[in-house]
């Protein structure tokens, strides 16, 4: 059986007026070219849907029972064509995003609030993650992309710089080093250093390692997350680094950060994706309202006293 969107539609219009000539003229057709139209539908359903006499036009029994039929699988086909619309123009959609702890509670929740205004039929679900968990849920496919600092390139996964930006000392206030405009790695770490576990640090050591001597950085605390750093800097244990786009957090703990330099550190930021699957109508909206949101931002200068 092999029922056409025309014969439907035909059908639904002549139910609804009664009228051929007012169904064809609803339709942009010709009177005959309806009738041909009923016909082939009565000839592929193998009943007769339409009663015709000189004086009207009525559904026979059947007709009147698939009536309410043809005309929900007609609104369920708008709907899904009026859906697949919006989504091509980008108004409506989910976008999935993992993103490191640090970012998820400074940068995103603004910019997400930001995007609602813009795009308020589009939905963004964070995932926070450690930093090490953010590629994994990009390869499994539970997120649209990831968002997080350089790592080891894959053949697979599609990385797009968001940011780039140089690491700040973080310490509270009162501390020797709110005396300077700008502070050496070597005036940093001859305080109690908190840093990150795993690759931060590993990465940071292998930055310094040109400029400073091997057993400078020497951490007297690793923490999981930025939020304990900082909380712990608050508590007086210590000084920690960061990039300056936590600026928001750093006042939030009452904190005080300054540039860091000889040398100048700096750390890349980046939006990644599956190579095999590319980032939807509204995944690519978001991306790049993220990437205007975050280039209108200069966040090294709020390390600047």
């Amino acid at each position: 059986m092999n029922v056409t969107l025309r014969q439907l539609r035909a059908f639904c219009a002549l139910a609804r007026t009664s009228s051929f000539t007012e169904a064809a003229a609803s339709l942009h057709v010709t009177q005959s070219a309806l009738s041909g139209l009923i016909k082939e539908l009565e000839q592929v359903l193998g009943v007769q849907v339409v009663k015709r006499s000189t004086r009207k036009v009525s559904l026979s029994e059947i007709g009147a029972e698939f009536y309410p039929l043809a005309i929900k699988i007609l609104q369920d086909l708008d709907g899904a064509l009026e859906t697949l619309a919006d989504l091509k123009a980008l108004k409506r959609g989910v976008v999935r995003i993992a993103a490191p702890q640090l970012m998820a509670c400074s940068v995103l929740p603004d910019a997400m609030a930001g995007f609602k205004l813009a795009c308020p039929d589009i939905e963004v679900r964070l995932f926070d993650s450690l930093v090490e968990s953010v590629l994994p849920r990009v390869h499994s496919g539970e997120v649209d992309f990831g968002i997080g600092p350089e790592r080891d390139p894959s053949v697979d996964i599609v990385a797009r710089t968001l940011f780039e930006l140089p690491f700040v000392v973080v310490f509270p206030s009162g501390h020797p080093l709110e005396q300077l405009s700008q502070v050496r790695w070597d005036d940093a770490l001859s305080h109690p250093l908190i840093a990150l576990q795993g690759q931060f640090t590993q990465r940071l050591r292998v930055d310094l390692h040109a400029s400073l001597h091997d057993e400078a950085l020497n951490p007297a605390n690793q923490v999981s997350f930025m939020t304990t750093a900082l909380a712990l800097v608050r508590a007086g244990q210590g000084v920690t680094t960061c990039l300056p786009y936590a600026s928001t957090l750093i006042k939030l703990y009452q904190l005080q950060s300054r540039p860091l330099l000889d040398p100048i550190v700096k750390r890349k930021f980046f939006v990644f994706n599956r190579r095999d699957r590319p980032l939807s109508p509204a995944a690519q909206r978001f991306f790049e309202f993220l990437s205007d949101y975050v280039a209108r931002h200069d966040w090294g200068e709020l390390a600047t006293p």
